[in-house]
């Protein structure tokens, strides 16, 4: 089963269990602020997993397009991928665990959808501590539907538990399904050290609440939050032991073979090759949110994947440009079931090209400096080495891979110091990992007062701009804590200090004349015929929330707001800066009268 038919099968089930399909969500977020990219399904539903109602319903499937960067490193070996589709069915307070669990044994196992035989199923369940007690009711309802004890491994808290996000907040057992993957005969006892068993599903029952004194109180709401990653499980049920020998990546590796002049596809694919295909499947995807290259936040991420898939190329004999071509690749095989790639289409070509152009040029800097560096070593050395700590600045700065510092150290006579360069590059991902546990945290937004009053203030904000500088200026991300809020939008030229006064003073009129912040709920037809802020497109679901304030903004969201804008205090801009190319970004704060 291809990946398209189990994604088209796995929404048709659950459609035909009362769940409303929804559209993916933007791989930006838009209202949490803990995470740069979406990274899990259950992200852009934060608001309905706290209790807020859903236009659609309590009950609700889709398929979420996500990234993850914390393993960037990984990425190479058969089984990471940056970019991924996720997909997820979701409960907000209706049915819970027996359901949850039913639903995925009989899409599981039922001939009519995956027909996966119960012998190569095994599953774990939460085994209890001294927060909660053991799962009992998860354990007795698999060993009803037919699992055998054997096959049901009770694990710790680590390994079955979500969250909370934070130090506070819903968080419950989990269970998680596994299929044997193995040619030999499927073990009588289930190993969840045996890699041969690969988890397929999660079901997730959020039904705690971990308060301040540390203390686990049950939930009022009792939630099912679920996750199936595609790639892996299309791969598995093709019988392939990697997500790169399905038909996702196949026809990129095709484009990547016509651009080095193959005639026949290689017997294995290098490490290279997937990091070249991974990398540009997942930078036109986040580009199709309207990110650009850049040196902050999402826009350095893209730049970084995009250079690294570029140095790749250099390792296995490209020298031309070519990242368009599987760029294209990209949009032809995506653009069915994700237009919004499609309508971007002219936007990642041209900006690929300068990315690649610009990179051209930076190699060509770090050639200098390169030969700056074996310059310096007297020539009556016998033993010349490049040492580790240079070798990695070319890296850091440069964008040189260890590989072509050592070759051309090779043709000028030199060694380079590989122990120290790992060092250094040890210590650089340490202090990375520090930074993307903050960055990539995840889990549940802010929903404080301080926050929703922010978030309020960047629909003034939004609309101040246009109504400043014209339409053509849309939200290209935003960043809101309970300090200050962060809105990204386009524009192509730096804003005057003058203008971002006429908007602060705009802002501040609106806020003056405590105007009530309103709600409604209407098709997308519906909202863009009133006026409302919007993308449009294929983004957002049958139903949305329309946030109005008077008769001056008018917006799709689904975030937390403050009830009149006489509750935000003074709107004041901080800085007005770039963010990437044709983007700029205003920082802002509500100062307390």
């Amino acid at each position: 089963m291809n990946a398209a038919a189990l994604r088209n099968m796995y929404i048709s089930f659950f459609e035909s269990k009362g769940h409303k399909k929804i559209n993916s969500a933007p791989l930006v977020p838009e209202n949490d602020p803990t995470v740069l990219f979406t990274t899990a399904g259950m992200h852009p539903l934060v608001p309905y997993l706290n209790g807020a109602k859903h236009p659609l319903g309590n009950k609700i499937v889709g398929c979420q397009k996500c990234i993850r960067t914390g393993d960037i490193e990984e990425v190479g070996d058969a089984v990471h991928l940056t970019f991924f589709e996720m997909l997820g069915n979701w409960s907000f307070g209706d049915y819970f665990k027996r359901d949850a669990i039913e639903y995925s044994f009989e899409f599981l196992t039922s001939e009519k959808w995956l027909n996966i035989p119960l012998e190569q199923l095994a599953v774990t369940v939460f085994a209890g501590d001294d927060d909660a007690q053991f799962d009992q009711e998860a354990f007795d309802l698999w060993r009803k539907l037919g699992i055998n004890e054997n096959r049901i491994a009770k694990c710790a808290k680590k390994d079955n538990w979500w969250g909370p996000a934070g130090q506070t907040g819903p968080c419950g057992p989990d269970t998680e399904m596994f299929f044997w993957s193995g040619d030999a005969p499927v073990p009588e006892k289930f190993d969840t050290e045996d890699n041969l068993w690969v988890e397929i599903w999660n079901d997730v029952f959020m039904q705690y609440n971990k308060n301040e004194a540390g203390e686990y109180l049950t939930l009022e709401q009792n939630n099912v939050d679920t996750g199936m990653g595609l790639e892996r499980v299309s791969a598995l049920l093709q019988g392939k032991s990697s997500c790169y020998e399905t038909e996702l990546f196949i026809p990129l590796f095709a484009a990547l073979d016509q651009v080095r002049g193959f005639t026949e596809a290689p017997t294995a694919r290098q490490a290279s090759e997937r990091i070249i295909v991974d990398h540009l499947r997942a930078a036109v995807f986040i580009m199709a949110d309207g990110i650009a290259p850049g040196n902050i936040d999402q826009a350095y991420v893209l730049r970084r994947l995009i250079r690294r898939a570029i140095r790749e190329g250099r390792k296995v004999g490209i020298e031309q440009n070519f990242i368009t071509v599987i760029a294209q690749c990209v949009i032809d095989n995506y653009s069915e079931y994700y237009p919004e790639i499609e309508r971007q289409a002219q936007f990642i070509i041209t900006e690929l090209n300068t990315e690649e152009a610009q990179f051209a040029v930076t190699l060509e800097k770090g050639t200098r400096e390169f030969e700056k560096l074996i310059a310096k070593v007297p020539a009556h050395i016998e033993r010349k080495v490049i040492s580790g700590k240079k070798a990695f600045f070319l890296y850091e700065t440069y964008g040189f891979p260890l590989e072509l510092t050592e070759e051309m150290a090779t043709e000028h006579g030199f060694i380079v110091d590989r122990k120290g360069f790992d060092k250094a590059f040890k210590k650089h991902q340490e202090l990375s990992r520090k930074g993307a546990e903050q960055k990539f945290k995840g889990g549940l937004a802010d929903d404080s007062v301080a926050t929703a009053r922010l978030h309020t203030a960047t629909h003034l904000l939004h609309t101040a701009l246009k109504k400043q500088l014209g339409d053509h200026v849309a939200q290209r991300g935003s960043n809101i804590t309970a300090e200050r809020l962060r809105f990204d939008f386009s524009n192509d030229e730096k804003v005057p200090r003058e203008t971002l006064n006429k908007i602060e003073n705009m802002i501040n009129q609106v806020i003056d004349q405590k105007l009530p912040i309103e709600c409604e709920e209407m098709s997308v037809d519906e909202a863009k015929a009133a006026g409302a802020i919007g993308l449009f497109g294929d983004r957002y679901d049958e139903k949305v929330k329309v946030y109005s304030i008077g008769n001056f903004s008018k917006e799709i969201c689904g975030g937390p707001h403050a009830d009149n804008t006489g509750e935000l205090g003074r709107f004041k801009i901080k800085k007005e800066e770039s963010s990437s190319r044709g983007v700029r970004r205003i920082k802002a704060i509500l100062i307390e009268e």
